[in-house]
């Protein structure tokens, strides 16, 4: 199978773990946009959605479903969301798509994480995809210097990228990420910082993992 057909094998799957009757949290990025297209095909059995972008906000209007403010909501039973990479613990760099902040304010209202991806996002140990970083422009420069200062690393800006919330992402090379919640949380203390795209506090719980022996179910505790 393509990588495009192993991320529709999983986008379907994971209409397995959507909640009837109940509103369902949704990503961003091309295994999630067949998830939404799946979606379409049983939205008569959820409320809605909340999503974490506009470009999936625009795909779930477009097929008819319906879209919840984040602040018209409480809870979420389940979040179904892609990821750049996921190590053997659910940890995910996520952020290619430019959407990692919104991604993680609804993946703060979740139960339970899902993520949908094709086998070649599983890694032993994150780092190797360039992190995204969602910086507030004025400390761009700074927070690249910082970068390079502490980690050796090299941060460069994504040209010609803004995000739905109007701020810019650093891709940051050379990681190796052994701990990613602590390195997570130091980050986010970094002026100039809005999210950084490790997801380890908000890590998946089911990775539904697309093979060419089918759909792979990772659970992690």
């Amino acid at each position: 199978m393509t990588q495009d057909e192993l991320k529709a094998l999983v986008g379907r799957a994971a209409l397995d773990y959507v909640v009837p009757g109940t509103v369902v949290g949704v990503g961003t990025g091309s295994t999630v946009n067949h998830f939404i297209d799946a979606l379409a095909g049983i939205k008569q059995q959820v409320l809605g959605a909340v999503s974490s972008s506009v470009k999936s906000t625009e795909r779930l209007l477009a097929h008819g479903i319906r879209v919840f403010e984040a602040a018209e909501v409480e809870r979420l039973p389940v979040y179904i969301d892609g990821a750049d990479e996921i190590d053997p613990r659910g940890h995910m760099i996520k952020g290619g798509g430019a959407a990692l902040t919104r991604e993680k304010i609804v993946a703060d209202l979740c139960d339970r994480f899902v993520c949908i991806a094709d086998a070649s996002k599983q890694v032993p140990v994150l780092g190797n995809y360039p992190l995204p970083v969602e910086v507030i422009p004025m400390a761009a420069a700074q927070v690249a210097r910082r970068f390079a200062a502490n980690y050796r690393a090299e941060a460069t800006l994504r040209e010609g990228v803004v995000t739905d919330n109007g701020n810019q992402i650093l891709d940051v090379r050379g990681l190796r990420i052994t701990d990613p919640l602590a390195m997570e949380t130091e980050l986010n203390q970094w002026p100039g910082i809005v999210t950084v795209g490790i997801f380890a506090r908000h890590r998946a719980r089911v990775c539904l993992l697309g093979t060419e022996q089918g759909v792979r179910t990772l659970t992690f505790d």
